[in-house]
């Protein structure tokens, strides 16, 4: 959520930041006109209370002397019935203001290149070589299925489409990436953290997924639960209403979980195999830092999760997405995706991003900082670190013998165990 003040003070640059996302800036508008009418609510407000106290301690006053006070007496009803009024209708207007300052996205941030469409998002870094294959690479679905280690027919008669079911050393291998990516970003600093993968309703509004995206979301409706779409709603709710210390800062998070996705309106060709599914696991990393520091912070998140690209030899590129593909939240924000050998695309991994004090406004994340003063609102980030069913897709790819076996990355051989699979 975005401070009024900055609307107040910078309404041109917050309707142009709406419209650079290519969004209706027309909440702007509403949210000061109501904006307006609160502030003139409350001060009409104060002015009956310090009309009511007045009148009060002339009430005492007559009293203590005898005198006949009954004027006043019901000048004050008069007063305090509306008050009551008053206030009544300052909490609905106050509650619209809410409902509409939730419904206007974070803006983009100035080094954030404008464009409308994925199209006109840019290529700031590329890494690796193509890898030079002399036989007709399969996609990991057809791999999947020869080698039997991961079977969709099956999640299909379980589930539905896109729950996917690993088997063996398909299983073992994905639980190896989990724990290659957990143990890299416990190296580099991140405190491990396994949260719920249910979370309320103030959870999934404080991150940004209500009201923005409740249709991606599955909802357990019996007790008003959401399952997660990524541990950045927990991870980040962890200091929900907290105050920090400047000290404290940055906080580093780590966590594995399997990921919830209803991903509607998804169809066609990239929905083949594990390249969009509903059931996922991915590891997070999530950061809460000084505001000062949270555009290095960025840069340091993203290598964290090219990081661990580059150890496992993957060619990768790194994107800056444009203004009108950031998502609601975010100010800025970088993709990573990796080259599939077997489709001959690219496939996306990561999405590292800032969401500077949009996503703590709304939890009411803050610290106090050392030189004194009042508690500030922290910024957030996040990024995968990472998502595992492309990468579990383009390293089948990747690796695949002409006999169609699998050749498992030296970096994870003591996870698995095992050095080829098939």
């Amino acid at each position: 959520m975005l401070d009024i003040k900055l609307i107040r003070e910078h309404t041109d640059a917050v309707k142009e930041g709406v419209r650079r996302k290519g969004l209706d800036p027309s909440a702007v508008d509403e949210a000061l006109a109501l904006d307006e009418d609160r502030r003139k609510r409350i001060q009409h407000a104060e002015t009956l209370k310090s009309r009511k106290n007045t009148v009060s301690a002339q009430v005492a006053k007559m009293k203590s002397k005898g005198e006949d006070a009954s004027a006043l007496i019901a000048e004050m009803r008069g007063v305090a019935d509306e008050i009551k009024t008053v206030d009544d209708l300052l909490r609905s207007v106050e509650d619209r203001l809410q409902a509409v300052m939730l419904s206007i996205p974070n803006i983009p941030h100035s080094s954030v290149p404008d464009g409308r469409t994925p199209a006109e998002n840019q290529v700031i870094a590329e890494w690796g070589e193509t890898p030079i294959i002399d036989f007709a690479p399969k996609p990991h679905w057809e791999l999947a299925e020869k080698l039997r280690i991961i079977d969709f027919a099956r999640g299909t008669k379980i589930t539905g489409a896109g729950f996917p079911v690993y088997v063996g050393k398909g299983a073992q291998l994905e639980r190896a990436l989990i724990n290659f990516f957990l143990d890299e970003a416990a190296a580099r600093g991140y405190v491990e953290m396994m949260p719920p993968l249910m979370v309320n309703e103030a959870s999934a509004r404080g991150t940004g997924q209500l009201p923005d995206k409740e249709d991606q979301m599955y909802v357990v409706e019996r007790d008003n639960f959401y399952m997660i779409p990524t541990a950045e709603v927990p991870v980040t709710n962890f200091y929900r209403a907290e105050i920090l210390h400047e000290t404290q800062l940055p906080l580093k998070f780590c966590s594995y979980t399997p990921c919830f996705r209803r991903e509607a309106g998804s169809y066609g060709k990239d929905v083949r195999g594990l390249n969009r599914v509903h059931q996922f696991n991915k590891v997070e990393l999530v950061k809460l830092v000084h505001p000062d520091r949270s555009y290095d912070e960025l840069e340091n998140l993203r290598q964290d999760a090219e990081h661990l690209l580059q150890k496992l030899g993957y060619k990768y590129h790194t994107l800056l997405m444009c203004s009108g593909d950031l998502g609601f939240t975010q100010t800025k924000k970088y993709d990573l995706e990796v080259w599939s050998v077997g489709q001959q695309k690219w496939l996306e991994v990561s999405s590292v991003s800032n969401f500077e004090s949009f996503q703590a406004r709304r939890m009411n994340i803050r610290f106090k900082p050392d030189a004194g003063g009042k508690p500030e609102f922290v910024h957030t980030l996040n990024g995968s670190a990472l998502a595992l069913p492309r990468i579990m897709a383009a390293l089948l790819e990747l690796h695949q013998t002409p006999e169609g076996k699998v050749i498992v990355p030296k970096v994870l051989h003591e996870y698995t165990g095992f050095e080829v699979i098939g």
